[in-house]
């Protein structure tokens, strides 16, 4: 049976990420893909219209772990130890923001991610993201 991260997308994103309106897009073995649609309530710049880093970063922390998930083929809970983004322009006002993240490289406690940020062309990147998870399931 495996996974099914659409599922798991369509009914366990409530809390922090339904609030912010993030729903699933797209997946793979070891990726996933989700969309941030932008709303006037996400705006952290109003002259501009530019969305704040907040939701961008729970989209692309979103994103990551469902990567991890996918590549292990099940939930196992983790902790995020480490999440770097490095922002390389503002997200377009407007536009939906798609986080792509992929798992590269599981050990035993930790999984290993990256992924990135874009609001229409994946080739001009708003955000690069890498980190690191532990996976706290009881080993026995």
């Amino acid at each position: 049976m495996g996974f099914d991260i659409r599922a798991f997308a369509t009914h366990r994103f409530g809390g922090h990420g339904g609030r912010l309106g993030i729903t699933y897009h797209d997946h793979g073995e070891d990726w996933a893909e989700l969309a941030l649609p932008y709303a006037p309530d996400l705006v952290g710049d109003p002259e501009r219209g530019v969305l704040a880093s907040g939701p961008i970063i729970t989209l692309m922390d979103m994103a990551t772990s469902l990567a991890v998930w996918s590549k292990r083929d099940r939930w196992v809970p983790h902790a995020t130890l480490d999440l770097r983004i490095d922002y390389l322009r503002p997200a377009t006002p407007g536009r939906t923001v798609i986080g792509r993240g992929e798992c590269y490289r599981l050990t035993r406690a930790i999984s290993f991610v990256r992924g990135q940020a874009h609001d229409g062309d994946p080739e001009d990147p708003i955000a690069h993201v890498a980190g690191t998870y532990m996976n706290t399931e009881v080993q026995p």
